[in-house]
């Protein structure tokens, strides 16, 4: 039976899916794993009111288990883990934090207005981190196999990649190859190109964000 996931829909059309990384993390699991699963697109700036029942601080993802609604991506990736362990997705304890830093770092250089604040260096000193690592035990994080921590981080390197070249010019260096092979990789996975919200929804969602 197929599983009930709710996740964002896109700003300005909610009958397409919108660009929230958290919800793409567990869409992305849920294809890894081959499980079956109901998107629901919830328009967050109309939150219907059975949602809000179902799930009082109006967050997304949320999903539907053994007939409960959970919310929150790190507990359903937990619990998909727990109930659907093949394929094995759990990373090595020393590789869960593996660019953790990133997301916020690229949040703090995209909203910044002064060129000599740091944020770029603070982020390009990250992203830096993960290109060693990668060097070190790639292609992917945790080496041959996919893992839960590429599915929590593309997401969000997506993000990086459309917003910083959209608001800013800005790319990643060339000079980081085992970090652009990696996105070429991930991107070219059939779990990927099913669940990415176009760019221009993530271009007018950041656009809506910048602007507040």
């Amino acid at each position: 039976m197929a599983l009930d996931i709710c996740v964002k829909a896109a700003v300005g059309n909610p009958e397409a899916l919108g660009d929230c990384p958290f919800c793409h993390r567990i869409l992305l699991t849920l294809e890894e794993k081959k499980i079956s699963y109901k998107m629901i697109l919830i328009n967050l700036s109309n939150k219907p009111q059975w949602f809000l029942e179902i799930n009082p601080e109006g967050k997304v993802p949320v999903i539907k288990l053994d007939g409960k609604w959970v919310p929150d991506s790190d507990v359903i990736a937990g619990l998909l883990e727990e109930k659907y362990p093949s394929p094995p997705l759990s990373p090595p304890p020393e590789f869960a934090s593996v660019g953790s830093k990133i997301f916020s770092s690229f949040v703090t250089f995209l909203k910044n207005k002064d060129p000599s604040d740091g944020s770029e260096k603070i982020l390009l000193d990250e992203l830096k981190a993960l290109e060693e690592h990668l060097k070190a035990h790639g292609p992917y994080v945790n080496g041959q196999n996919i893992c839960a921590v590429d599915l929590s981080l593309v997401p969000k390197l997506y993000h990086l990649e459309v917003a910083l070249d959209h608001f800013k010019g800005w790319k990643v260096p060339e000079s980081f190859v085992c970090f652009h092979n990696y996105l070429k990789l991930i991107y070219a996975r059939e779990s990927f190109k099913k669940t990415a919200a176009e760019k221009k929804y993530m271009i007018a969602s950041w656009e809506q964000k910048l602007n507040a």
